[in-house]
């Protein structure tokens, strides 16, 4: 037979991905991958036995991609970095269907959800790096809340990518970075 195309696994997963983006695993038909990716729907099914494991292994690549975590020399610099980086993924059509979809599909399947719980969790240990830098620089009291301050700004994206609100647009990165160094406290 023909040598096997080395590019068409890639192909595959980015179409699938971006269908599961686009319209949720419900809505992605393998035919349409296939026809998408250029490549025959048996290509398809010779890699992957069927549509959940490769609406699977296309979640598993998509993420698997990390946003770097900033590393600028002082806390606000970082959250300005990485605020900023975070807003401009959430505006975009591909951010909030990523968001969306990563919620509505963790609710229906254990795998996607443990995929999802696992690249959270990799990009909040990373945030959490941020305040540790911060607290042993002595920018950061020594017994400010890590946890909270990591999950304010995901649970912010999170909260607007479902109920269809507006994300803060990167011109609110200085007002957000005021609410997380200096809180509501009169002065």
């Amino acid at each position: 037979g023909r040598p096997r195309d080395a590019g068409a696994d890639e192909r595959i997963l980015a179409a699938a991905a971006e269908l599961i983006l686009q319209r949720g695993y419900d809505n992605m038909p393998v035919d349409e991958v296939a026809a998408t990716a250029k490549a025959g729907k048996a290509t398809v099914y010779r890699r992957w036995a069927g549509k959940e494991d490769l609406a699977f292994a296309a979640l598993e690549q998509l993420y698997g991609r990390e946003f770097p975590i900033p590393d600028t020399g002082s806390v606000e610099g970082d959250l300005r970095a990485a605020y900023k980086q975070g807003l401009e993924f959430a505006a975009t059509k591909a951010g909030r269907a990523y968001l969306r979809m990563s919620i509505s599909e963790s609710l229906r399947d254990e795998r996607i959800a443990a995929l999802y719980i696992g690249a959270h969790q990799a990009q909040e240990a990373a945030a959490r790096a941020i305040f540790e830098r911060g607290i042993a620089r002595g920018e950061l009291r020594p017994d400010f809340r890590i946890d909270i301050a990591v999950s304010t700004f995901g649970g912010l994206l999170t909260l607007n990518a479902v109920v269809g609100g507006p994300v803060p647009s990167v011109g609110d990165v200085d007002d957000l970075i005021d609410l997380m160094m200096n809180g509501i406290a009169a002065r």
